[in-house]
């Protein structure tokens, strides 16, 4: 598989690399051919973790440290708990700065009735990102893909579009073209980022559509 040339001699760095998201989507870009660095906040968790994924499908990975992930990526994805979100990034703004930042941080919460969306003071994890990374080009996506499906070596395709948020064009078209190296996948602009609470929200949705019919639902948008 031929990478497009927006993705051309750029690595990916998978902040929270070794939780269970992040390390699908690693698996996921190391397996299309993409070079991948995982970051978590022990470098030799993120190295046993590489080390497994390259076992499993080949590919350049790497582990790190999340501060020697976020400086190895040309683009950065951040996949951590949301409780850590806002402490990571403020540590790594001048270490991230001038990098295409992917922000696929869910901020929920669960009680007895499920899922439920949390309130977030700047509007949404990608928007507290952008607050957080003056310097970066910050963009949402991922937010809804399962990770039991990225994890699963018998799933080949995944059977989802994924919503790309940003204010910047040619950064969500790179970040779409990323989305694309995942057979069976698209990426599908979204809107600018003031618009991704809703988006991180509806993971919720998804969450009690799982439950009730034990599924593992994406997302798919029609007649585009």
């Amino acid at each position: 598989m031929t990478l497009d040339d927006k993705l051309a001699g750029k690595t990916v760095a998978v902040l929270g690399g070794t939780g269970p998201q992040g390390r699908g989507l690693a698996r996921r870009f190391a397996a299309a051919g993409v070079p991948v660095v995982i970051g978590s906040r022990k470098a030799d968790r993120a190295e046993a973790t590489a080390a497994d994924l390259v076992e499993a499908v080949g590919g350049t990975v790497t582990g790190a440290d999340n501060e020697g992930a976020a400086a190895a990526g040309d683009i950065v994805i951040v996949a951590v708990p949301w409780d850590g979100h806002a402490e990571l990034l403020a540590g790594l703004a001048s270490t991230l700065a001038g990098k295409l930042v992917v922000d696929c941080v869910n901020p929920m919460g669960f009680d007895k009735q499920g899922a439920y969306p949390l309130p977030v003071e700047e509007g949404s994890a990608a928007m507290q990102a952008r607050q957080l990374l003056p310097d970066s080009v910050v963009t949402a996506a991922f937010h809804h893909v399962s990770a039991v499906l990225l994890e699963d070596p018998e799933v080949s395709s995944m059977d989802t579009d994924v919503l790309v948020l940003g204010d910047d064009r040619e950064a969500t078209d790179t970040v779409q073209a990323l989305v694309d190296v995942i057979p069976g996948m698209r990426g599908i602009f979204g809107g600018r980022l003031r618009n991704a609470h809703q988006v991180e929200a509806l993971t919720c949705n998804l969450i009690s559509v799982n439950r009730r019919y034990k599924a593992h639902a994406g997302v798919r948008i029609t007649d585009v």
